[in-house]
């Protein structure tokens, strides 16, 4: 008699559905309906994602930087979050922002705005992240270079230069690796290590440019 209850007890156990997985789209849609009506800090955002954490505040950070045309009055101070962010991971230490960061405030509605415009992003992000090559999550190692990426990164995003693709770039590296860490995404993982490499030489590409022009320029005035 206890066997077959037993038995009862698994097969409903094994009918009934399973509770569905709550994608971080939902989180940050979420969060972004609970601070529609009044201005948010930095702080809050964090107190608010502790179901995530630091990676979750990561991809929010980085989906106002998508797009072609860079924000420097916005980029500063929040690729100063991404770097010290990236920078404790990158050390082993737990994430962790001064108090002037936290208490950087953003006006109403500017989360719903931000989603709004990279809701497209995120639905092809969701189709592609899931479980795989776990062993890059699950090893030091890597978690430390995913960190030290996403320093590098906000040290590009502090960079206050009106170039296309100045910002876009280090963000979707932000982007690709914090989500990687959320979905325990090692193809992620790797897309994002890609990523940063392209950033970084287009601002190596960049620099040069620059001082050829520098010295183009130099010589044109001191020659005449």
């Amino acid at each position: 008699m206890i066997d077959s209850k037993n038995r009862a007890t698994a097969a409903s156990a094994a009918g009934s559905p399973a509770s569905p997985r709550v994608t971080f789209s939902q989180e940050l849609r979420d969060l972004a309906a609970e601070f529609a009506e009044r201005p948010v800090r930095v702080g809050e955002i964090l107190d608010a994602t502790k179901g995530r954490g630091f990676h979750l505040l990561l991809v929010l950070i980085a989906l106002p930087f998508l797009t072609p045309i860079p924000l420097p009055g916005f980029s500063v101070p929040f690729g100063l979050v991404v770097a010290v962010i990236g920078a404790r991971m990158a050390l082993g230490q737990r994430p962790w922002l001064p108090k002037k960061l936290l208490s950087r405030e953003l006006p109403p509605g500017f989360l719903l705005k931000v989603l709004a415009a990279t809701g497209r992003v995120l639905k092809i992000l969701e189709r592609f992240l899931r479980p795989r090559l776990l062993f890059l999550h699950e090893q030091v190692l890597y978690r430390r270079l995913a960190g030290a990426l996403i320093a590098l990164s906000g040290l590009y995003l502090v960079l206050p230069l009106p170039v296309p693709f100045s910002n876009g770039l280090p963000a979707w590296t932000v982007l690709l690796l914090s989500a990687a860490a959320l979905e325990r995404d090692g193809l992620c993982f790797i897309a994002g290590c890609a990523m940063f490499l392209v950033a970084t030489a287009f601002f190596v590409l960049l620099a040069v440019g620059g001082a050829q022009t520098w010295d183009y320029l130099r010589q044109a005035i001191m020659g005449a």
